[in-house]
């Protein structure tokens, strides 16, 4: 939290200039929220730097497979890079089954929230199955709690200018390898090769027989917002106490 070398940098990575004034950023907020697995997973690797290696090359291969994604969805046909394949081919698929309605001008758009005074990007506004509202893109394993702070956050900024928003949702896609034998997975992401265990009968690790990377594509609603705001009202509180000295400065808080 007190790794800026002075106010600009601290403006320029925590939040976004609008129509002259500063705002912080939503997922720079979101970070204040305690990340155990992440924690546990920098005390397993050999070392700090290798942790950070790995998370870049991560974050790296989860932006390209955001970025064909919005393009897919807005009727581009971007070239895909193989190291991807698998995940877009089971998201081209996923579309078939799907009816999902983006318009250009929602994609990457920049939002901001005059009275809480807070900014974002949100991936993309969506209509989905006849319902509008915020869709948010993640690479991650698994679906997590933590996406509804950002998204109500979204949500909010938008009501007033887009009162028929109703709900938002996460859209997931990843590829994985499946041990034919046990069904344990295995999640080669960053240069790291993240294997969970079969449920039942699990083999050893020498014993594995892996499938084809294959595409994992899970799109989950969640229409109940209100909540999950005020949650993020509190994790701003918190992330503004932290950096109460940089916010003084720049006078954000007087």
């Amino acid at each position: 939290m007190f790794d800026f070398k002075n106010i600009e940098d601290f403006k320029e990575k925590c939040g976004y200039v609008i129509d002259g004034r500063w705002y912080p950023r939503v997922t720079k907020i979101v970070d204040i929220k305690s990340k155990p697995a992440l924690y546990w997973f920098y005390g397993e690797a050999a070392s700090y730097r290798a942790a950070k290696e790995i998370t870049e090359n991560s974050a790296k291969e989860g932006t390209l497979i955001h970025e064909i994604a919005e393009k897919i969805m807005v009727g581009e046909s971007p070239e895909v890079p193989p190291v991807i394949q698998p995940a877009i081919q089971a998201f081209l698929e996923f579309l078939e089954t799907k009816n999902i309605q983006v318009d250009k001008e929602f994609v990457e758009k920049r939002i901001f929230h005059p009275e809480h005074r807070y900014a974002g990007t949100i991936d993309t506004l969506a209509l989905v199955d006849g319902k509008f509202g915020v869709l948010d893109i993640k690479t991650s394993q698994a679906i997590y709690r933590d996406y509804n702070l950002q998204t109500s956050a979204y949500l909010e900024a938008l009501l007033s200018e887009l009162p028929s928003l109703e709900t938002r949702w996460i859209l997931r896609l990843d590829q994985i390898h499946t041990c034919l034998k046990c069904g344990a997975t295995m999640r080669p992401k960053g240069g790291r090769n993240k294997i969970r265990r079969g449920r039942t009968n699990p083999c050893q690790p020498v014993e594995h027989q892996w499938s084809d990377l294959k595409g994992i594509v899970e799109l989950q609603e969640f229409p109940f917002w209100k909540e999950d705001f005020q949650a993020f009202l509190g994790a701003k509180k918190l992330w503004e106490w932290e950096n109460l000295r940089w916010l003084k400065q720049i006078g954000y808080i007087k």
